[in-house]
């Protein structure tokens, strides 16, 4: 008979396959929502249209904000052009240790754990440091999930139950 261990398998719970994007037109596009710019996944802050000139089309000018760099990214293109606009997932986890190589041990609503999200850098890592070890209080972490990163952008203090 067979070896029984060589056919057991285990298998990580992945992605659905859902696209990390998908396609709209530039004219659709509104301030505050997400776009894609140079791959990376950015909210928009400006944006500005321009006349349809003597040879072409309505020119759509954005400028937006890398979600997870903060750095400031620019477009420019003809309206009727889609664009990428990334699927950005915003959840709350509640906040259990942090490890002291710097990431953050997270539970979501379900009793998941989550270990990889790394403590970010300024003012929203030194709150999370402050509620969670000076003031030792319940935590809540708000990870923004997008095109395959996440970051954590946002701490709180947990409802008391």
């Amino acid at each position: 008979m067979a070896d029984d261990a060589q056919h057991e398998h285990t298998f990580d719970s992945v992605d659905a396959g859902a696209s990390l994007s998908y396609p709209m037109q530039c004219s659709a596009l509104r301030k505050n929502g997400f776009v894609l710019i140079k791959g990376r996944p950015c909210k928009i802050v400006d944006m500005s249209t321009s006349k349809t000139g003597k040879h072409g089309h309505a020119k759509v000018h954005l400028v937006a904000i890398d979600i997870f760099t903060g750095k400031k990214l620019e477009e420019l293109c003809p309206s009727t052009h889609n664009m990428d606009v990334p699927n950005v997932s915003r959840r709350e986890f509640q906040l259990l240790d942090i490890s002291d190589d710097g990431f953050l041990s997270l539970m979501n609503d379900d009793g998941d754990t989550k270990d990889d999200v790394k403590m970010p850098d300024g003012e929203i890592g030194d709150k999370i440091k402050r509620l969670f070890k000076e003031e030792e209080k319940d935590t809540n972490v708000i990870i923004l999930t997008s095109m395959g990163e996440e970051t954590a952008v946002e701490a709180k203090e947990a409802p008391k139950q």
